[in-house]
């Protein structure tokens, strides 16, 4: 560590919680520093502040905010619930980097609470992490599953409901349907961003404004969206609804969730069809990645999908405690924010690095086992639904049924049964069925 900048608060917290030896994310930290910079600015402007005062305040921030310090913010993140020993440990750092002409509660703290700032930084974190970090990420993700789509749309393969056999299917089909599920994902999380945009900032302890002039939380809103771009940062619908609760962070985790399981899905899907190579599923080549096993020699394993589906379980456990974290806002204040912004920017992060991932090194080097697919679709019987309506539900089940008990091809004992060999042919056409009624 370089010089030590943080003070005697800092220390207290420091030692009274020395729980995971985990700190409070950096984005926040920096998130803290971006509305203490602002908020000099404007206290400035409306004569509260001085100006040469307001500017080293500022210019201090901009150093954090640039990741110059940030090991002076070594307070564990399970800390007190509203977050007040971290606000006053980035008032003393910027107190500090003023050389001590900025007072860290007159003049660093001026018009803020840890109370409105300490959410106001988690909403802005969680804010910018989801804007510019995990939507771009996801949607290159469904991009990487759109492409994948496209390149399979004549690949026909057997359907399966239950794990069972179904009417054939194409592997374009089932990557469109991935794609969209990414697609959805992405379209959930946009729709949570608007409530997170609403900081308390201006409520000071109890959502009142005490000691805080009117226009102040306006001015720094506007500051905060000139130098971030993010035009969803907004005022709360109300200040006590802003104060008192988080449940913007629980909506946005729980679309995160739904992410989660999606991805869940997607991975296991992807895991399951590139089984094998000989005795499993085998309809995909995943890319090879590493060695497999130490003990099997050239066996291959779908790391990637394991590390989506493992990363999913995170997440969704991560929302059990962001939504318990959620439930404590006890009158005027959750104090819970500690626990909320550790789950939700970790959930933020895993959900990020995990899609790149997933696209970059798994989905793209995706190929089809066009032996697999092909041995697949003409294996599975269930393309005799296609029958029903020339020969009726009972007779195609007898014919399935003696087709499953003596190995036989499905048209020899079809032919066998009755059928008149041109209807067979002209209907099991497995394109055409596979298109459904889209053919």
């Amino acid at each position: 560590m370089s010089e030590t900048l943080y003070g005697s608060e800092t220390q207290k917290a420091v030692d009274n919680f020395p729980i995971s030896g985990e700190r409070v994310p950096i984005q926040v930290i920096k998130w803290q520093a971006r509305i203490k910079g602002a908020a000099a600015l404007v206290n400035a402007e409306l004569g509260k502040l001085d100006e040469g005062i307001a500017t080293k305040i500022s210019e201090a921030a901009g150093k954090i905010v640039a990741g110059e310090h940030d090991d002076q913010f070594p307070i564990d993140v399970f800390q007190t619930g509203s977050g007040t020993s971290t606000n006053m440990n980035v008032n003393e750092v910027i107190s500090a980097l003023t050389g001590g002409e900025a007072h860290r509660n007159d003049h660093v703290n001026m018009g803020q609470s840890s109370n409105d700032t300490f959410p106001s930084a988690v909403h802005l974190a969680s804010l910018d992490e989801a804007t510019n970090r995990l939507i771009p990420a996801l949607k290159q993700l469904e991009a990487s599953l759109q492409s994948k789509a496209d390149e399979f749309v004549d690949v026909v393969k057997a359907g399966r409901t239950h794990l069972m056999d179904a009417v054939p299917v194409t592997l374009g089909q089932e990557f469109a349907g991935y794609a969209a599920q990414v697609r959805q994902g992405v379209k959930r999380v946009e729709n949570a961003l608007p409530h997170v945009g609403q900081i308390p900032l201006g409520g000071t302890a109890t959502g009142t404004g005490l000691n805080t002039p009117a226009e102040f939380a306006p001015k720094v809103r506007e500051k905060l969206v000139a130098d971030s771009g993010l035009e969803l940062i907004a005022a709360p619908a109300d200040p006590f609804e802003a104060q008192g609760n988080r449940d913007a962070l629980v909506e946005l985790s729980g679309a995160l969730k739904v992410v989660a399981v999606s991805l869940t899905k997607i991975a296991q899907d992807i895991a399951l069809m590139g089984s094998g190579p000989r005795v499993g599923i085998g309809e995909l080549f995943l890319p090879e990645l590493q060695k497999g096993s130490s003990i099997m020699p050239g066996k291959v394993n779908p790391v990637l999908p394991e590390v989506v589906i493992q990363v999913s379980a995170q997440v969704i456990g991560n929302d059990t405690a962001i939504t318990i974290g959620g439930m404590q806002g006890q009158f005027e204040l959750n104090v819970r924010v500690p626990l909320i912004a550790r789950n939700l920017l970790g959930s933020l992060h895993l959900l990020t690095t995990a899609s790149t991932a997933f696209a970059e090194k798994c989905v793209d080097g995706i190929r089809a086992n066009t032996k697999g697919t092909d041995a697949s679709a003409a294996g599975t019987l269930a393309t005799a639904t296609a029958l029903n309506e020339a020969i009726g539900y009972d007779l195609a089940t007898t014919i399935v049924k003696k087709a499953t008990d003596s190995g036989e091809p499905l048209r020899d004992v079809a032919l066998a049964e009755g059928v008149d060999a041109d209807l067979f042919d002209k209907t099991i056409d497995l394109r055409k069925i596979a298109r459904g009624n889209q053919g």
